[in-house]
């Protein structure tokens, strides 16, 4: 029907204020960063507007050492390349039991290594761009900072010459608590890892950020399955998977990674108008 999907183009500050401000608008559902999703909840409250937010999120990954370390590493191999590790659900850091940590990180950082990078409409492309020039030197700037502090680059490390704003798939280990990419989400074909010893630890270290978007856990124990399951603050938690995304499922965050859900019978409620009509 007509009139069903208006697109408007514009500046994004000043298009976001124009609409939110307008009583016709009932609804907003907003994809993106956890600053500017904030900056929208303030404008959207003077109208009293619903909300959806799906916003930023630091992915933790629990590795276990009773995991199939050869679907481990091609499952999150295939997952961090996804559209360049520009994803809000990427997976970034890897928490890596201690007694297979070394050997992970090796095949991981091979497996990284041997990803073919370029344009995405090739057939033999394995991973595109950057999505703009600024990307290639934030993702340097995070590669750097860690490097400062004392993290070691496995594998890539470096932007690619030539045409476009490509990146290489880069592996850090033992980066410190203290380097920025450990807060701060790199949105980039970057990952970082730490070795841990216990289940209590590795669910502290990776519930410390005040994101809950996305997190991943691989082990071949259903028990130890469920209990991390139950136990990571996120949203979503993919187990031995990276894949979350199902139309009937609701695609959702928590703590600072958003409000409400996106997908499944949840998604479909939150644009809906519940009224009660009682009548004798």
């Amino acid at each position: 029907p007509a009139d069903v999907c208006q697109l408007v183009f514009g500046v994004p500050d000043e298009v976001s204020r124009h609409l939110l401000a307008s009583p016709i608008i009932r609804k907003l559902s907003f994809t993106g960063s956890t600053v500017v999703g904030k900056h929208l909840l303030k404008l959207a409250a003077d109208t009293m507007k619903r909300t959806t937010m799906e916003l930023g999120g630091h992915a933790p990954v629990v590795i276990f050492d009773d995991c199939d370390l050869d679907k481990t590493v091609e499952a999150l191999a295939v997952g961090k390349c996804r559209n360049a590790g520009q994803v809000c659900v990427s997976p970034t850091r890897f928490y890596v039991q201690e007694g297979i940590h070394d050997r992970f990180v090796e095949a991981y950082a091979r497996r990284l290594s041997q990803v073919r990078v370029g344009d995405g409409l090739l057939p033999d492309s394995e991973m595109g761009p950057m999505a703009n020039p600024r990307r290639p030197q934030a993702i340097a700037d995070f590669v750097a900072d860690a490097v400062s502090h004392g993290a070691r680059i496995r594998t890539g490390g470096e932007a690619i010459e030539g045409r476009g704003y490509f990146w290489q798939p880069t592996v850090l280990s033992d980066v410190p608590l203290a380097a920025r990419i450990m807060t701060e989400e790199p949105f980039g074909p970057v990952v970082v890892t730490a070795p841990f010893s216990t289940f209590d630890e590795v669910v502290e270290q990776a519930n410390r950020l005040p994101y809950g978007l996305a997190a991943f856990a691989f082990t071949e124990n259903a028990r130890r399955a469920n209990l991390i399951g139950d136990a990571i603050e996120a949203g979503m938690v993919g187990i031995n998977t990276t894949g979350l995304a199902a139309a009937d499922a609701p695609f959702q965050g928590i703590k600072e990674s958003g409000h409400g859900s996106e997908d499944g019978p949840e998604g479909l409620a939150a644009c809906l108008v519940v009224k009660s009509i009682h009548q004798a």
